[in-house]
């Protein structure tokens, strides 16, 4: 028989910003568990259910058992197990009664090659897994494998057995249709009881009549909406109830997603109120007011039209009084507080400039192994200075801003909210009066991936590549690279920083990462950083940037042109052009024939090649590759210095025929010495030609 189940897990609140992560994880875990043994019709529809005090799961068409299944099991040898009469021997006769087997199914047995000798088979029809064995295990593997960041210790009521889970569990539900699934787990034994809302239940505790009438009875008799997607979709349409009855016309809050989902997962019915503080504060930067409200707090922002801040703010409530009023007022209580200290701490900063706090940087220590921030930000105007050199742009700019850079660290508002690193800097500098560019590069150079940037802002980008340049040579030089999923100082994400600005400004053009890397790595001691530092730096960022290009090119096509080095705004002309000349006829046979030359070359490092001599070329084939060779590479050339890539492989393309001929009929390592370097240099010719644009052999199947 098939009927509806549900099963639930009662918890002390869990934690709100991955309760939807669990919710989805615990209801796939336990339906794939289920079907695995064949407890789920095939269009079967599951619910998953997540409150801040439960994780639960309904499932229609769930069957009471499992399908019976045909097992072949084996026996023995058939030398073994019957004698030479045919009878069975006490051996078999004993190994069927273990089964649980009698004799009367020996005339069933089958008889079939093992792959060494014959063997006897006994065939069984096995009864399906019960719900309840199914369902037990399922607990056990869906609750082991919950993504859980960090696991809870408790004691059960015995006083002696300790559970570890993500919170301590209170109950556990399981019903199939109106009956109980005679399952435990976590030290809980299932039943159909479960607790509504903490303060608006209408009966705790809650007993669940059947499994399709968990929601609509948890809603009415337990004040809780079950369902996150749906609690969700209240508070959004709560959240623009209200916010169309501001006091502010066309109003708008600040919601986003993973604000929403914090919240969702903090209430089990949602009442949003209006609330509202002293305009006075609106004084102090809207970045400190809103992450005040929203990161400390979690609640929702009110902007004016223009997008500027206003005094107002929305409160998503867990409770519903008759009258809101002091919820309304604890609340703004609660945020007037959080503000006054901002516009303290705010006010205080405004008394110093930023560059009287440079000189306290040096009490701070920015790692053991490469000393204080004031060498850090030494090291910052050095590599800022040289950047903004090769771009051509304001040197005196660009020092200014590194030099002030990290000085906001040393703020009371930075201490307080860390996030606001580089955004106080910024106001603070406006106030002192710093030129624009300076303002902008502080305040934006925390900002990664800034594929948006214009080319005007030269000195924040020049701040950018320092700061990055220099953490990543830094870090990698003292043994902090990432491994595996850890990057606890977040070189991957520096990396792919300093790739957009590098990929992005037409200044930049004739900037060499080596060159950037092996200026950085002079500025440390020579002692701290280790060996092959800077090389290995290089080929992670190029792998940063390999896999970039992978998403739009075939691997080998990306693995071609970098294998080049080419500058970085030529990447993307090259690798159309190698996608073009993928598709040629010939691209196929050069290929290989480039792959070729690349490994008689690699191995002849002995012989030292020779300018081509015509006169040595002795059979035709090297000499029509030598005469296309000279017609084809200067056209070429041209088509390659106008940038025209894909029209200069096209052009060499012409050199399958010749080329092929040559593999055939002419022997390469010749035992005349004078005669084998030509044909070498004949060959690094080619190869040089056919490798401007890319390494044409890495495309080689």
């Amino acid at each position: 028989m098939t009927a509806s189940l549900l099963v639930e897990l009662l918890v002390e609140e869990l934690p709100p910003k991955s309760l939807r992560v669990l919710g989805d994880s615990f209801a796939s875990g336990l339906v794939t568990a289920l079907r695995s043994y064949g407890l789920v019709a095939q269009d079967a529809c599951m619910t998953p259910f997540a409150t801040p005090r439960r994780l639960a799961v309904h499932l229609t068409e769930v069957y009471s058992q499992g399908p019976e299944t045909n097992l072949r099991q084996k026996l023995m040898p058939v030398a073994v197990g019957l004698g030479p009469d045919g009878a069975p021997t006490p051996a078999l006769l004993k190994k069927m009664h273990a089964l649980g087997a009698d004799a009367s199914v020996l005339s069933t047995l089958e008889r079939a090659t093992d792959g060494k000798s014959e063997t006897l088979f006994l065939h069984r029809l096995m009864p399906g897994t019960t719900l309840a064995q199914g369902l037990q295990a399922a607990l056990a593997d869906t609750l082991a494998q919950l993504p859980i960041a960090k696991v809870m210790r408790y004691q059960l009521n015995d006083g002696w057995e300790s559970i570890q889970f993500v919170r301590p569990a209170l109950g556990l539900v399981a019903l199939h249709g109106e009956s109980i699934v005679p399952v435990s787990a976590l030290g809980l034994i299932a039943g159909r009881q479960t607790k509504g809302h903490r303060f608006e239940a209408v009966q705790t505790p809650l007993s669940i009549h059947s499994a399709d009438g968990y929601a609509q009875q948890l809603l009415e008799e337990g004040a809780v909406i079950a369902n996150f997607a749906e609690r969700r979709a209240l508070i959004e349409q709560q959240l623009n109830s209200v916010v169309a009855q501001a006091k502010v016309p066309s109003a708008r809050a600040l919601a986003n997603e993973s604000l929403l989902d914090e919240v969702c997962a903090l209430v089990e019915r949602p009442h949003v109120l209006l609330c509202s503080f002293d305009p006075a504060y609106l004084q102090v930067p809207p970045e400190c007011l809103i992450l005040s409200m929203q990161t400390h707090q979690k609640y929702f922002p009110l902007f004016d039209p223009q997008g500027s801040l206003t005094h107002q703010f929305l409160v998503v409530s867990n409770i519903h009084p008759l009258d809101p009023t002091s919820i309304i007022q604890g609340n703004e209580r609660v945020v007037r507080a959080r503000l006054a200290d901002a516009k303290f701490f705010f006010e205080q900063d405004c008394k110093n400039t930023l560059e009287s706090r440079v000189a306290g940087l040096g009490k701070v220590v920015y790692h053991a192994k490469l000393g204080t921030q004031a060498m850090r930000v030494q090291r910052l105007r050095l590599i800022a200075r040289w950047v903004a050199q090769q771009m051509g742009s304001d040197v005196g700019l660009a020092d200014r801003a590194a030099l002030l850079a990290k000085a906001d660290l040393l703020t009371e508002m930075v201490a307080e909210f860390p996030e606001l690193q580089g955004i106080m800097g910024g106001y603070y500098a406006r106030r002192d009066g710093e030129d624009d560019a300076v303002v902008k590069a502080i305040q934006d150079q925390y900002v990664n991936r800034r594929h948006s940037e214009v080319e005007s802002q030269p000195v924040l980008h020049a701040l950018v590549i320092a700061d990055r340049a220099e953490a990543l040579v830094g870090m990698w030089g003292i043994g902090l690279k990432p491994t595996g999923d850890k990057d606890p100082f977040a070189l991957r994400r520096h990396a792919l920083t300093l790739l957009d600005v590098l990929t992005s400004i037409s200044a930049l053009k004739a900037f060499e990462l080596s060159d950037l890397l092996e200026y950085t790595a002079s500025l440390f001691d020579p002692q701290v950083l280790a060996q092959g530092t800077v090389s290995e730096v290089e080929s992670f960022i190029y792998e940063r940037y390999f896999h970039q290009w992978t998403a739009l090119f075939e691997a080998p096509m990306v693995e071609a042109v970098l294998a080049m080095r080419p500058p970085w705004h030529q990447t993307a002309a090259r690798l159309n052009a190698v996608k073009a000349f993928s598709l040629l006829p010939q691209a196929s046979a050069l290929a290989a024939a480039n792959k070729r030359v690349r490994n008689i070359l690699l191995k002849s490092k002995d012989v030292q090649p020779m300018a081509v001599d015509a006169n040595l070329l002795q059979e035709p084939a090297e000499t029509a590759l030598h005469q296309a060779l000279l017609q084809c590479v200067p056209v070429a050339h041209e088509a390659f210095v106008a940038g025209e890539y894909t029209r200069s492989l096209q052009i060499l393309a012409a050199l399958r025929a010749p080329v092929d001929a040559f593999f055939e009929q002419v022997m390469v390592h010749a035992d005349e010495p004078a005669l084998r370097s030509n044909r070498l240099g004949l060959l690094v010719q080619l190869q040089a030609a056919m490798n401007q644009i890319a390494d044409i052999s890495k495309l080689a199947r």
